[in-house]
């Protein structure tokens, strides 16, 4: 009966919510941003007994990453939720109009997608991006965190709860469970007349289980698999600060896992490449070629097994190839990556615009890193997730992509022949 109670809540919150003015919306995410400023010791408070429990359990150090919260991380939700507000309210835009020869009307306006159900590991900081890109683009949602952050989310739930009655918006409108057990879970899925959509973010066996088991649609989230490659013309120093950067955070998803060096440029940039990520702290686990040129750098590198392409690390490692040229790097990318993000460093237009056509990715970077594919940077305000498939959205998934668009057709008293 929870499941069933939970969703029906729910449902109501989000017809009311369809129709609540921009204002109304801004103002619950105004107040959430100055509530996480002001809760911060609370909300670090919380965190640091979910950490300490999380090093008990033996979580591993991307998880930890992930789960970890600090000052600046705070902050920096508490932007994110601002620029949320600060952005057009898509319900109700009209998409595109034309008449047709009888003379109707037909417009094609946005509208939310209704309930949404959040389902992710780790993250506290998704509680409160899910709850303001859900809030402001008109879907009620439904958060159901992991328990290693359970501490964090109540802390950020209490803030939500407060916001949302500072503007006098249901309290229904953003729940987040207390019981992030899988039975529940299951029965979420299920609530095919409850749920209009599952974002499922974390693992691949998370993302396993909610896609073999729901009965309402999901969007897919799997695992990013990005590489960088290093055209034959790539200027030495971007193709250093890119790789770099790339790894900056080896926990996030949009961490680069694969270097690609063209052949015809490897011995030129390998060596500063491979020191400068040595230096980092970054391992290197090269093919044979890749594997040369860095031992005669003095690099120590590890050599590739085949499992390695192909492999989201999650951690400080980074897989190096050699490749014969521009077929060969979109043939490697073709076959190993997930679709998440792909990125280019080349001086050469044309090189620049082929990449762009032909690799199938969320995201196609030219001469920037692998990191950028973020809500946040991309100016969305924040992302609820990136989906790896196709329907409805591709890439990370702003206010727009939690709308969805309706035919409103104006007569005059047409009737059809």
């Amino acid at each position: 009966m929870l499941a069933a109670e939970l969703t029906a809540r729910a449902r109501v919150a989000a017809r009311r919510l369809a129709t609540t003015p921009t204002g109304k919306k801004d103002e619950a995410l105004l107040a959430t941003a100055a509530l996480l400023r002001q809760r911060r010791e609370a909300i670090l408070a919380a965190n640091r007994a979910d950490l300490e429990a999380g090093r008990a359990a033996g979580l591993g150090p991307a998880l930890l990453d992930r789960l970890a919260l600090d000052p600046a991380r705070i902050e920096a939700m508490a932007r994110a939720v601002e620029a949320i507000a600060r952005l057009p309210d898509p319900v109700g835009e009209v998409a595109a109009v034309w008449r047709r020869p009888n003379g109707l009307r037909v417009e094609r306006v946005r509208i939310p997608l209704g309930v949404i159900l959040e389902i992710y590991e780790a993250r506290p900081n998704v509680t409160i991006d899910a709850a303001a890109l859900c809030l402001k683009s008109g879907n009620a949602s439904i958060l159901r965190g992991g328990k290693e952050a359970l501490r964090s989310n109540l802390a950020l739930a209490e803030i939500l709860a407060e916001a949302l009655a500072t503007a006098e918006l249901s309290p229904d409108t953003v729940q987040i469970l207390d019981r992030p057990d899988r039975e529940l879970l299951l029965a979420l899925l299920q609530r095919s007349g409850g749920i209009d959509l599952a974002i499922p973010r974390g693992g691949e066996g998370l993302i396993r289980f909610v896609s073999e088991n729901a009965r309402v649609p999901v969007i897919q989230h799997y695992r990013g698999v990005c590489h960088l490659y290093l055209d034959e013309s790539a200027p030495l120093d971007r193709a250093v600060a890119l790789a770099v950067n790339g790894k900056s955070r080896p926990a996030a998803c949009n961490a680069t896992e694969t270097l690609l060096v063209h052949a015809g440029a490897a011995a030129r940039l390998l060596p500063e490449v491979g020191r400068a990520l040595a230096a980092a702290g970054i391992e290197l686990r090269a093919d044979p070629r890749a594997l040369v040129i860095l031992a005669a750098a003095g690099i120590d590198a590890r050599a590739a097994q085949a499992s390695d392409f192909g492999n989201e690390f999650l951690a400080p490692i980074l897989a190096v190839r050699v490749v014969d040229g521009f077929d060969q790097a979109l043939e490697h990318i073709a076959t190993w990556g997930s679709l998440h993000t792909e990125a280019i460093c080349t001086s050469d237009t044309d090189a620049a615009l082929r990449f762009q056509r032909e690799v199938d990715a969320s995201c196609v970077v030219v001469n920037a890193s692998t990191r950028f594919n973020d809500g946040g940077e991309l100016g969305l305000g924040a992302e609820i997730g990136i989906s790896t498939s196709k329907l409805h959205a591709f890439g990370p998934m702003g206010l727009e992509a939690l709308t969805t668009t309706r035919f409103v057709v104006v007569g005059q008293g047409q009737i059809r022949p």
